[in-house]
């Protein structure tokens, strides 16, 4: 069974955007630009791409990324393992992560 109806989520953010569109139509505008910026390059295609975006949802911790970039990832063709892959990469990176800053916190222990 799953964790979260993901689907209701995805549409749960649709609306909730349109809302803030309207409200704010600049700042929607801007993050559309944005966020559309790194597609154009044709570097990386469109999986990879994803994969990326779903190691960075997991490292944020936005849920909302993560329903939108697991369809996304799923229409360009990944597969479970290689989710599973990029998300075991986006793991080890932020364990390296707090493994760097414990170093920062001993550092400030000593400092202060």
């Amino acid at each position: 069974m799953p964790m979260h109806d993901w689907n209701a989520y995805r549409q749960q953010l649709v609306d909730g955007v349109s809302g803030l569109a309207k409200l704010s139509p600049d700042a929607v505008k801007g993050y559309v630009i944005l966020s559309g910026a790194a597609q154009k390059t044709g570097h990386i295609d469109a999986k990879t791409r994803e994969l990326i975006a779903l190691g960075v949802a997991i490292s944020l911790r936005c849920d909302g990324c993560i329903a939108v970039h697991s369809a996304a990832a799923r229409k360009n063709g990944a597969t479970r393992e290689e989710v599973a892959e990029a998300l075991a990469i986006a793991i080890g990176i932020n364990a390296g992560a707090a493994l760097v800053y414990s170093t920062r916190a001993l550092d400030a222990f000593d400092t202060l």
